[in-house]
């Protein structure tokens, strides 16, 4: 499951066997709403929260609270990390500002 998160939008796109299950746009206004959109996807998929992979991209850090409360429920957590930064860059995190569909994923 990969997560781009942006000022109050999450997109989030599930790729079984690399072929696309899901992809989605939910808005949300809380940390609360957040962890609902993602654990609603993963129940409707019956993907296990204990054993999925998340990857994250966009405005989200690990000591947000949106961090917080999705590593409470899902243990396997990571940030995208491009094979390619621009050095220009270098003192932004490197999940932040690409764009889901614009990458090879």
């Amino acid at each position: 499951m990969y997560i781009n998160v942006s000022n109050q939008n999450l997109e989030i796109v599930v790729l079984k066997n690399k072929k696309l299950e899901l992809y989605n746009i939910f808005s949300f206004t809380t940390k609360e709403d957040f962890i609902y959109y993602i654990l609603f996807v993963a129940e409707q998929l019956k993907l296990n929260p204990e054993e999925i992979n998340v990857i994250l991209l966009g405005a989200i850090e690990k000591e947000s609270e949106l961090f917080t409360i999705l590593y409470q429920y899902i243990r396997n957590v990571s940030f995208y990390t491009p094979k390619n930064f621009p050095e220009l860059l270098k003192s932004e995190s490197k999940h932040n500002h690409f764009t889901l569909l614009n990458q090879h994923l």
